[in-house]
């Protein structure tokens, strides 16, 4: 693959696109014409009143336009947020960016909210902000929020006061690509999930755990040298980690391995 970097001019929605076209999952050109025509259409639904607004916003993206839930969730194609303006389904942080994209058409102003395992949104107008599911654009009470969370992170964890906290551009870039790592892996796509590691670490070069991921993934790909390096890393980095023991474990079997293969 060809050097990508991730600037600090980084927007919605031309940056996930240039990285799915980088990572050899999409055309730019394609899926950037696909939403020029929904950002055209959408501005037919500007209402005066904020709330019918809102409303006709919904109703046409889930009724009319048929947006959904991608059938494979966790699937490399879920997390592809080109193909999710193409075939209309997606995992719910790519529909959460094309409902939020289209109600900035309409001046609506949609804030993303990074759930662990899930991304939703919210609209503040009024005195009571409005939580919805981008899967199904059914509107969310904040008991079933906490209970998104429990339902990933288990029965005692709390809800912090952070999840309320709207995403920046960047944080929700950094999740798609994490989305895109994790189904490149599923799929089996070693290269593609080892570039989405490369992309995360030019911003977060400090994250000792993508070098613990990146060294599985090298694995896979037979880069034995470089997922031992990625492993030293993670032991020296993080020698409290509740899984150091673990990787280096795995750093003694690789070094066997590479004996082996020397």
């Amino acid at each position: 693959m060809s050097d990508f970097c991730l600037d600090s001019g980084i927007s919605l929605p031309e940056t996930p696109l240039a990285v799915i076209e980088h990572l050899g999952l999409g055309d730019k050109a394609q899926a950037q014409w696909a939403w020029y025509e929904l950002s055209g259409a959408v501005l037919s639904h500007y209402l005066v009143d904020q709330t019918q607004r809102f409303k006709a916003l919904l109703n046409w993206f889930y009724r009319d336009l048929g947006f959904s839930c991608h059938s494979d969730y966790f699937g490399l194609d879920a997390a592809n947020f080109s193909l999710c303006l193409h075939r209309r389904q997606g995992n719910s942080t790519c529909l959460a960016v094309i409902l939020m994209l289209l109600g900035k058409q309409l001046d609506l102003k949609l804030d993303a909210l990074l759930l662990p395992g899930m991304t939703v949104l919210v609209w503040r107008q009024g005195k009571q902000p409005l939580y919805l599911d981008p899967l199904t654009g059914e509107l969310l009470s904040r008991q079933r929020l906490h209970a998104i969370v429990r339902g990933e992170l288990g029965n005692s964890a709390p809800f912090k006061p952070t999840y309320l906290k709207g995403a920046t551009v960047k944080q929700l870039l950094s999740r798609m690509l994490h989305e895109l790592k994790a189904g490149a892996i599923v799929a089996h796509k070693f290269e593609a999930a080892l570039e989405c590691c490369n992309l995360l670490m030019q911003w977060y070069p400090e994250d000792a755990s993508l070098n613990r991921e990146r060294a599985f993934i090298a694995q896979q790909l037979g880069a034995i040298q470089v997922a031992v390096s990625d492993l030293r890393h993670f032991i020296d980095m993080s020698p409290h980690d509740p899984v150091v023991e673990l990787v280096k474990l795995q750093l003694r079997e690789l070094k066997e391995q590479q004996q082996i293969l020397h």
